[in-house]
């Protein structure tokens, strides 16, 4: 029987400093992904309060809203539904909290984090969107990229790593921007009467929290404008040479900010009721990966943190200084403090399936009923039985970086069941883990000593287990796992003419921590790595550029659907709002 996590304090929160009033509380609402089916997918966002004394979660409100593949490989979300649930959230939120006898007219600042990548493009003029945002895991562009990698000596996908540290990829912003310009006639004659205003998911919510047509606020802060492909990470600012590499107009780009300073004040919205926080400034903002970041307090260079949702995102502080990959990570801007602050970087491991795999076993395979049988499955056999499992639904991100590959399982036998298949899902997840931290360690040069994580899959005790085994160094994970909502309302409550929040180390509170221990031998844990990145190489090169899928139009619908081969709660984080109160009234 494996030794149970054990329990222990780590100076790994934050707590309110000498700038901050008494007993502070923050509310969150966060608008991410659910259930799904082939043809649309359901979503929701969701609303968290904290007391930012204790980073304790007081309370909390869910809106679905919906996400649709209308293709292969085609994932979108209607802009004014995800606006509109975030209103719904906060007018909600706010009710509760009154609830608790919490005075909203002591909220002090608001914050948004959001998944990056996903690009939206709106007219001024009418505040209505052009087209459905696309969202970071779709795959329409990959023809986009080939076409741009024709025009590139050598093809080489790197070729703006030193000024964007990133990778030519259709991941990013800028070529979905591209096949927007190319392929929405409406866009391109926006563009051409200046009425068209690109951003990601924050600078759509930012500019219609702030009066939107009526005077919004057109920006976005360094974490978004890094995962665009159009931004040079030292200079901050747009970078001319690539936006016409992409062909993209400059005046539709956002006003690049810091990640904590007052962006504008929240505006009453025309269309409902409700002028909930009307006056209160917007002054945080972070991508989410960022935002968790922040939020595990991981200001050091050197500390990381890894996210465990659809995807597992790994981020290294690399302090004031960037480092460039030589194995396959990308560099980003980790976040910038305020105006006059300087900018701090991290290394970054991407991988597009983790969370995913579990609920694909559950819902295309139906070999459970449930996310939590799913753990129970693998936790029975504690083996997969030399079986081995790569989710390359959509391809291989970092360290790969391999659009044509595709999702195996083999080493199947006759003894081979549904619970080894399940240990070998969750077992992938620690492996995809394991080389993106091997490669973090090669760049870096200093191996990580234990790994914090974050996010739903934490939950699952056999994983982490599994993740600490096949690192060989201990898993850490908070007792409060709403970091990312609690990165941004940090920066939110940090900012200047704010202040409730202090980033002072001194000023941290010590939280209770699980933490889990390697329980097997490191030959063993070689061994199964060694094994799992063999299956990784038969995984490659499965899908190609003339294969009938990838014709024109680009992913018309086939006999396989990437995305209908994924019917999951993808938990994508699709908008997140902060609100800072600058106290905590109990009782009154």
């Amino acid at each position: 029987m494996p030794d149970p996590p054990r329990r222990e304090e780590q100076r790994l929160s934050r707590g309110s400093g000498p700038g901050a009033s008494p007993r502070p509380a923050s509310l969150s609402a966060a608008a991410g992904t659910a259930r799904s089916r082939c043809s649309e997918q359901a979503a929701s966002a969701i609303c968290q309060v904290f007391n930012a004394e204790t980073a304790e979660l007081l309370s909390h409100h869910q809106v679905e809203i919906k996400q649709e593949f209308p293709r292969e490989g085609w994932v979108e979300q209607d802009p004014k539904e995800i606006l509109n649930s975030v209103y719904e959230c906060v007018e909600k939120t706010c009710e509760k909290m009154a609830q608790l006898n919490i005075n909203i007219a002591n909220i002090r600042a608001i914050g948004v984090t959001n998944q990056r990548e996903t690009t939206v493009v709106w007219d001024k003029t009418t505040g209505e969107p052009l087209y459905n945002a696309i969202v970071w895991l779709d795959l329409r562009t990959q023809s986009t990229v080939e076409r741009l990698l024709k025009r590139i000596p050598g093809k080489n996908k790197t070729f703006s790593k030193f000024k964007t540290g990133l990778p030519l990829s259709t991941y990013f912003s800028a070529v979905k921007l591209r096949w927007l310009l190319d392929n929405v006639e409406e866009i391109r004659k926006a563009v051409e009467d200046q009425r068209a205003l690109f951003g990601t998911i924050d600078s759509w919510l930012i500019w219609s929290l702030t009066g939107g047509k009526n005077g919004g606020i057109h920006c976005t802060d360094v974490t978004n404008a890094s995962r665009t492909m159009l931004f040079n990470i030292h200079s901050l600012e747009w970078d001319p040479e690539l936006c016409k590499f992409f062909d993209i107009p400059m005046e539709i780009l956002p006003n690049v900010r810091s990640s904590s300073e007052i962006y504008g004040l929240m505006k009453i919205c025309p269309s409902r009721e409700s002028g909930a926080l009307t006056g209160v400034p917007i002054s945080g903002c972070l991508g989410d990966q960022h935002a968790a970041l922040v939020g595990q307090m991981c200001f050091q260079d050197g500390q990381a943190k890894n996210t465990y949702g659809t995807g597992c995102f790994l981020l290294c502080n690399t302090g004031q200084k960037t480092v460039f990959s030589e194995h396959g990570l990308i560099t980003t801007i980790a976040y910038k403090m305020g105006r006059d602050k300087p900018a701090f970087y991290a290394l970054e491991g991407s991988v597009a399936i983790a969370g995913a795999v579990v609920r694909w076993l559950r819902d295309n395979l139906g070999i459970a009923q449930s996310t939590e049988e799913v753990e129970q499955l693998a936790a029975e056999v504690g083996t997969s039985y030399g079986c081995y499992f790569v989710p390359a639904f959509s391809g291989l991100y970092a360290p790969y970086w391999e659009p044509s590959a595709r999702g195996i399982i083999c080493g199947l036998t006759q003894f081979t069941n549904k619970n080894h298949i399940a240990f070998a899902a969750l077992e992938a997840v620690c492996f995809q883990t394991r080389e993106i931290l091997d490669a973090m360690n090669k760049d870096c040069g200093i191996p990580l000593s234990q790994l914090q994580v974050d996010g739903g899959m934490t939950n699952n005790k056999t994983l982490m287990q599994l993740q600490s085994d096949i690192l060989c160094i201990p898993v850490v994970k908070p007792s409060m796992p709403e970091t990312t909502a609690l990165g941004a309302a940090m920066a939110a409550g940090a900012a200047e003419g704010v202040g409730v929040w202090s980033l002072n180390p001194g000023d941290f509170t010590a939280v209770t921590c699980e933490r889990f221990e390697p329980q097997i031998n490191p030959e063993e844990s070689e061994f199964r790595y060694a094994r799992w990145k063999k299956a990784v190489m038969k995984s490659m090169e499965w899908e190609t550029s003339d294969s009938p899928s990838n014709g024109k139009p680009e992913f018309n619908a086939g006999d396989i659907s990437i995305f209908c081969n994924l019917p999951l709660g993808i938990f994508i984080m699709s908008s997140m709002v902060i609100l800072i109160g600058s106290r905590y009234i109990s009782g009154k």
